[in-house]
């Protein structure tokens, strides 16, 4: 069965700093591509950044230069570093893991406000 886990969300005062994390299990994770991805009240799901498993990452625009993905394959777990946090960046974020099929987290919740 695969299970994929998030963690790290909460309340943040703009200008601050969070780091999710996503364990996985039931997966062979050093193959999957990973994503995090978010979703606002009323919008889309949109990517926020991704990480291949040789480590390539990309970015959405919007979170270039203050987001962070990185991986640890021994610990099978993604990690997104989050700083100089927004309010446009409250929304559940999720986790993804890709490789024939596709799995989501179930979400953890981030607010960004004073």
């Amino acid at each position: 069965q695969v299970q994929l886990v998030e963690s790290g969300g909460g309340l943040v005062q703009p200008g601050g700093s969070l780091r999710l994390s996503c364990a996985a299990s039931g997966i062979i994770f050093s193959m999957h591509y990973m994503g995090w991805y978010r979703q606002a009240p009323g919008k889309q799901r949109e990517m926020v950044a991704g990480i291949s498993r040789r480590g390539t990452t990309n970015y959405t625009d919007s979170v270039k230069g203050r987001f962070t993905i990185s991986r640890d394959n021994a610990k099978n777990t993604v990690y997104l570093q989050m700083n100089s946090l927004k309010p446009e960046d409250t929304a559940i974020y999720y986790c993804s893991a890709k490789l024939f099929d596709e799995y989501w987290g179930q979400g953890t919740q981030v607010t960004v406000s004073s």
